[in-house]
């Protein structure tokens, strides 16, 4: 890019917002430890890498990819968890620090970051002007670039995956070269980017599309299984005013759907609060979950402490504020003993309680620690190339408990690969994002688009420099 362009861009920003605070500073790259390991947040395992760098501007991206040889990973929030941000011997790329408001719209809605930020940083700069994050996921802990790579997705009603919202792209090459990508600049390369887990450069830049910060109400209603998809085109997918929206399967049995809506609403706010605050104490939810998934009285106790409240205490808030959850309120003290993951899987409308049947039945066969399942609707994917919705789809996002070590995660394998046939046997599909225990042939039944995936990576990446675990187990030779 221009490097004057973007000064004026940058000085231009920095003068709408009436401050330069929020802008990233520059700077070089920070090195660590040449003996240090990549782990990410269920640290199940560690990859030992040659270097770890921390570029703070694009220009420090370009120049550690043309001054370095072989292998390159790419890590941001680390909020995947199979390895997906780790190659072994390779240049680890830390885009934490690449952080910072390239410029915002408020407008046209439209705001430019820096990869490494994260929503809630990104949040702080949108929120006085009103405008909210359009897709996201429920937390806001994870970098937008992550987001980008995986092809997130939230509670966000007919808006689909990230996918549908990014403007434009900045990705780094192999050989430091910069490319501009949108939906007529390279759109091929746009469209494999996205989803495409760090496999065909770095993403340094991501252009959004944003949302209103409209005051939201929680409306929440228990469905039976077999009535959840009517129910949901008729009372939640037709009316204008619903925003948010998922259901919670609980264990044991996962077959009573507690639908929770966000509809736009006039009413007076009982939480007045534009933004979650950061630095929350979340001890109590955190024992909560630890109790429910540990005590013989656990479902007694959710029933109480978690779905009770939902169903019999207003809420009224503003997106934004509903939007910056802490996914630290989810997580457990320490992982010595165990560590929580999650799994997801997209099936196609018709095939909701077939699956979600058989779903219940395969985890208690294996007496998985399941705390829930929360169902989301996606319309078909019509922007990236690895989608998971080629078609409209509802969306099964298993949160469970696992104990920690070896051999308990090649226990998880074995009802995760029964998962996965299910899910294709419905004519489905499941997350990349998470543990690699799908087999090749799994894999390639899920993508077939990997194959023209694998075509561009030998485009942009002849020399196969960006690699991680995923892409080394399953990638097309």
């Amino acid at each position: 890019m221009d490097e004057h362009i973007d000064k004026q861009r940058r000085a231009a920003t920095a003068a709408l917002l009436g401050t330069g605070a929020a802008l990233a500073l520059p700077g070089c790259a920070r090195d660590t430890d040449a003996t240090a390991q990549v782990t990410d947040i269920a640290d199940i395992e560690r990859t030992a890498v040659a270097r770890i760098a921390r570029p703070r501007t694009v220009a420090d991206v370009a120049a550690l990819l043309r001054g370095s040889r072989g292998a390159v990973s790419i890590g941001g929030a680390r909020y995947s968890m199979g390895g997906q941000i780790a190659a072994p011997g390779s240049l680890h790329l830390d885009l934490r620090d690449l952080v910072g408001l390239v410029h915002l719209d408020p407008v046209a809605q439209r705001v430019r970051v820096r990869s490494g930020m994260r929503w809630r940083d990104v949040q702080e700069l949108i929120d006085p002007h009103d405008l909210s994050v359009a897709v996201m996921q429920s937390y806001s802990n994870f970098s937008v670039g992550g987001s980008v790579a995986v092809n997130c997705h939230g509670r966000y009603l007919h808006a689909g995956p990230i996918a549908h919202t990014v403007q434009a792209l900045q990705l780094v090459d192999a050989q430091g070269d910069v490319h501009e990508l949108d939906r007529e600049r390279d759109a091929e390369l746009f469209s494999a980017a996205i989803g495409g887990y760090g496999g065909l450069g770095v993403v340094t830049e991501v252009e959004l599309a944003l949302a209103r910060n409209d005051m939201l109400e929680r409306q929440v209603q228990r469905v039976a299984l077999a009535d959840y998809p009517a129910f949901f085109a008729e009372r939640i997918a037709a009316d204008p005013r619903a925003v948010l929206h998922n259901a919670d399967l609980m264990p044991p049995q996962f077959d009573r759907p507690l639908a929770v809506t966000w509809l736009r609403s006039d009413a007076a706010p009982t939480d007045t609060r534009r933004l979650v605050p950061r630095g929350q104490d979340y001890a109590r939810e955190q024992n909560l979950i630890w109790a429910a998934s540990e005590l013989p009285l656990g479902e007694a106790l959710r029933e109480r402490y978690q779905t009770a409240p939902l169903l019999h205490t207003p809420a009224v808030m503003r997106r934004n504020c509903q939007a910056s959850l802490d996914a630290r309120s989810l997580e457990p003290r320490t992982r010595r003993m165990s560590t929580y993951l999650l799994q997801e899987y997209f099936l196609p409308l018709p095939a909701f309680a077939a699956f979600a049947r058989e779903m219940g039945t395969i985890l208690r066969r294996h007496e998985v620690n399941a705390l829930n399942i929360s169902i989301r609707h996606s319309p078909a994917d019509t922007v990236s190339l690895l989608r998971w919705a080629p078609q409209p789809v509802f969306s099964f996002v298993l949160y469970y408990k696992q104990r920690s070590g070896a051999a308990p995660d090649r226990a998880a394998a074995v009802w995760t690969r029964q998962l996965i046939d299910a899910a294709l046997a419905h004519g489905g599909r499941y997350y990349l994002p998470y543990r690699l225990h799908a087999t090749p042939q799994q894999f390639a039944a899920a993508y077939p688009e990997a194959e023209a995936f694998a075509r561009i990576k030998r485009r942009i990446d002849p020399q196969h420099r960006f690699r991680n675990r995923l892409w080394d187990k399953y990638l097309p030779a």
